[in-house]
Order: C-alpha cells, then sequence, then structure tokens
C-alpha cells in the first residue's frame, strides 16, 4: 500500500513518526504552513519558519525515505493578528521554491474580516504563481464556513479544479461536491473524521477527487491513520486500486498541477504489506 498524505504538519512530530510512517507505506507528504500552538509574535519567526519547511523538513523526511513538500501561507488563525500581516509580503518569496506545491493554508478560523481580505489576497498568489489552493474550513460554524469558502474561492476566479477545501465532514461533503474543487477529509482519533465514517462516505460519493489526510499535529493525532482508513476500505469490500487511488493517486493528481512534484522513485508498485516492487529486475 503505498501512501501519499497530503496535509500532515511533520514540525510537530518526531523521528520516530517518520519511521512508523515509512514501514506503513507512506513514501511522500504535503505539509500545510499552520499556526505555532501559541501566537507568533513577529513576520520573522514565519520566515524562520518557512525555511525549516523547504529545508530542514525535507531532510529529516528523506532519512527515511520519505518525499516532502510543503505548501506556505498566512494561515487562518494568525491572519487576524496585525503584528502578522506583513507575512503577506514574505509568502511570494517562498512560492518560487521547487519544493512548495501550493498555497495554503488559508480560509477561515473564525470569518472575520482580517481572515476574508487574508484568503483573498492568497487566492490571487495562488493564481499569480500558477499554484494550487489548500482551503482550511473552520471548525465550527462549518456548514457557513465552508458555503463562504466556495463563494471566496468562486470571486477569485481560480480554478475549482486547482482547490482542495479541507476537513470535511459528513455535513460538509455535498456543498463541496459539485463545486469542481477537490474534497480533503481529515482522520483524527477523537474528533474530525473516523476510519469507518471515511469509508461510508466514499461508498455513498465515489473515489474521484478525494483527499485523504493525517492532519497530525501537536495535539492528540495520528499518522498513520491513513493506513487505517486504506485498511478499512479494503475489510469494507473496496479494491486494491480504490485504495491506490485515494491514498496515492489523487493527492499525485493534485499536487501534480504544482509541475514540481518529484516523486521519483517514490511512485513504484507496491504490494499490500507495504513493501516496494523494484523496477528493472531484481
Amino acid at each position: 500500500m503505498r501512501i501519499f498524505d497530503p496535509h500532515v504538519h511533520m514540525t510537530s512530530r518526531t523521528t520516530d513518526d517518520y519511521e512508523a510512517m515509512a514501514a506503513a507505506g507512506v513514501r511522500a507528504v504535503v505539509e500545510p504552513a499552520f499556526w505555532l500552538g501559541q501566537p507568533r509574535t513577529s513576520p520573522g519567526s514565519f520566515a524562520d519558519y518557512f525555511d525549516a519547511l523547504i529545508g530542514w523538513e525535507p531532510f529529516r523526511a528523506g532519512q527515511f525515505g520519505i518525499r516532502h513538500f510543503a505548501t506556505i501561507a498566512l494561515n487562518p488563525k494568525e491572519a487576524n493578528d496585525p503584528r502578522c500581516r506583513e507575512v503577506l509580503e514574505l509568502v511570494p518569496r517562498y512560492l518560487d521554491k521547487d519544493a512548495v506545491v501550493a498555497v495554503g493554508e488559508i480560509g477561515y478560523d473564525s470569518m472575520t474580516p482580517l481572515e476574508d481580505l487574508a484568503f483573498a489576497a492568497q487566492l490571487a498568489l495562488a493564481v499569480e504563481f500558477d499554484l494550487p489552493a489548500l482551503v482550511h474550513t473552520p471548525h465550527r460554524d462549518k456548514v457557513r464556513g465552508t458555503q463562504r469558502s466556495l463563494d471566496v474561492v468562486k470571486e477569485s476566479g481560480i480554478d475549482p479544479g486547482r482547490v482542495v477545501i479541507d476537513h470535511l465532514n459528513e455535513v460538509t461533503v455535498e456543498l463541496v461536491r459539485d463545486s469542481g474543487c477537490w474534497l480533503g477529509f481529515s482522520i483524527y482519533p477523537d474528533t474530525k473524521m473516523s476510519p469507518p465514517r471515511m469509508v461510508e462516505l466514499l461508498r455513498r460519493h465515489g473515489t474521484d477527487r478525494m483527499l485523504v489526510n493525517s492532519a497530525a499535529d501537536w495535539g492528540r493525532s495520528d499518522p498513520l491513520l491513513t493506513r487505517r482508513t486504506g485498511e478499512a476500505m479494503l475489510a469494507a469490500g473496496f479494491g486494491e486500486d480504490d485504495v491506490d487511488r485515494v491514498l496515492w493517486r489523487n493527492p499525485v493528481e493534485f499536487y501534480g498541477q504544482s509541475g514540481r512534484l518529484d516523486l521519483s522513485d517514490a511512485d513504484a508498485p507496491a504490494d499490500f504489506a507495504g513493501n516496494s516492487i523494484k523496477r528493472g529486475g531484481a
């Protein structure tokens, strides 16, 4: 089972996590820029963080054979802090970097006017730099936040096929399904989505444009829940090709729109015990 986790915050994880992920079949990850867990106090702290996302984290991941890519943005939560407004002037410097495959996370936390401004400005950057966009939907008032996110995407003029609306669940999936945007689902131990719930949504809505991620971060989360979702799909009667589409080919197709996905041999076929099958002989 080959796995591409399209949304995981490895900055908050340990090398033990990388080792366990590699053993479970994770071969590539995208790490979106997000908040620190406490307020950052200056744009300079963002510069250090962005540098780590495109430098240190790819090195850490590479030690375990995992390809690491990033998305860069001023996240919605910190878009409300006036000390962080200058970060919007910093973001374009990083959107030219080879390992940056999208603008994100952008979108809403509390749906404030400042979040509106940051969201619209960074969708414009996605268009300017010809990159996909990763949109965070709020954890509160989710239906209204998801609908507003779709409205802003439409207002921006960006091709909806270059946008993923993330952190969806049963009450928001239908809002996004017919929009042309990609659908992102975060699998968590206690909150958001679980593997059985995800399997039921896949049964109901199919595998097209579906992205399954662990969104593992500082809190209680599990970077192996992508693997658990694949196992739950198999147990529920989905085929190996369905699992490969959801856990590998879909994220490759979405982030491949950046023109920057260098996966080389990371996408070699695998058996469903998680072992790579070498090309070109023994």
